[in-house]
């Protein structure tokens, strides 16, 4: 993940997920749900075969995880990185430390994903809890884990990352508040927009350190340089709320759309107005009946 292409490849995964988690969030805000996705009750999954019962998002977690997890220890073609120590060496030092890290991160986000697989499709009953714990529990370890990439790293990678450690807490704050609180709306909407922000944020580290755009490296003994960091990531932060409004916008339209292709006028049961007497009563039976053919 040290590289241009790891650090996109990362941004990209985030991205999709995200932009994915934008969708849901502005259907369940469209239909009013009280939450993102309606358990099965135990009789419907009885109905249904196991690959038809697993959650579209768990295994979105559990193929990016795959994803990210076999180039750090198998790329370049014909490299392995998974000894962690060097048993030749007399003092035993740790290798590959940079991608046990990135291995690290990705495990516990494939962890989420084996949770959300596991609760919505061999239970009996979904504990939506214990899939945000385990949510939680990804983005708490990749913060901690991107806190201790801070050591020994330059002004301008420290800049950098911390501003995505930002990020990463939020997320971890919201779905830790979400164990407790998991039908707030609220909740859903902010952690959706920050984890656009957080995809974006994490393309953008990899074109500013790795491929800037002028061709030369961006200085980090400059105050201008550093300065245009923060307002970069001011910008992405407009551009990740600018982002959830077009999806909320375009979900609307389908929403509606399709609602007004299912919806049959007349089709819905009414309340029988109240203070009819008697003979208004059999005076709109009478008139119904006559509606519909004398049936």
């Amino acid at each position: 993940m040290g590289t241009f292409q790891g650090h996109l490849l990362a941004g990209i995964f985030f991205f999709i997920f995200s932009l994915y988690y934008s969708v849901m969030v502005s259907f369940a805000l469209l239909r009013g749900q009280r939450s993102l996705s309606s358990p099965l009750p135990p009789r419907e999954k009885q109905g249904h075969r196991w690959w038809q019962l697993v959650p579209v998002q768990g295994m979105m977690k559990l193929v990016i995880s795959l994803g990210g997890i076999i180039p750090e220890f198998f790329y370049p073609p014909g490299v392995n990185r998974m000894r962690i120590v060097d048993w030749e060496d007399p003092r035993r030092p740790f290798l590959f430390y940079d991608n046990w890290d990135h291995v690290t991160m990705y495990g516990f986000f494939m962890l989420s994903g084996v949770v959300d697989i596991v609760n919505q499709s061999c239970q009996a009953w979904q504990n939506v809890k214990l899939e945000r714990a385990a949510e939680a529990l990804a983005f708490w370890v990749l913060t901690l884990l991107m806190v201790a990439h801070l050591e020994n790293k330059g002004t301008l990678e420290i800049r950098v990352h911390g501003l995505f450690v930002a990020l990463t807490f939020l997320v971890s704050l919201v779905l830790t508040i979400e164990v407790w609180v998991p039908d707030q709306p609220a909740l859903w909407v902010l952690k959706t927009w920050m984890g656009l922000v957080l995809s974006n944020w994490m393309m953008q580290l990899s074109v500013l350190m790795y491929a800037p755009p002028s061709g030369k490296p961006w200085r980090a003994e400059n105050p201008g340089d550093l300065a245009f960091l923060t307002i970069f990531f001011c910008w992405h932060l407009g551009l990740g709320a600018a982002m959830l409004a077009a999806v909320y916008g375009l979900c609307s339209l389908w929403h509606h759309r399709f609602s007004s292709w299912r919806e049959v006028p007349g089709a819905k049961y009414q309340l029988c107005p109240r203070g009819y007497g008697n003979e208004e009563l059999e005076k709109l039976g009478t008139e119904a009946m006559l509606q519909d053919g004398g049936i």
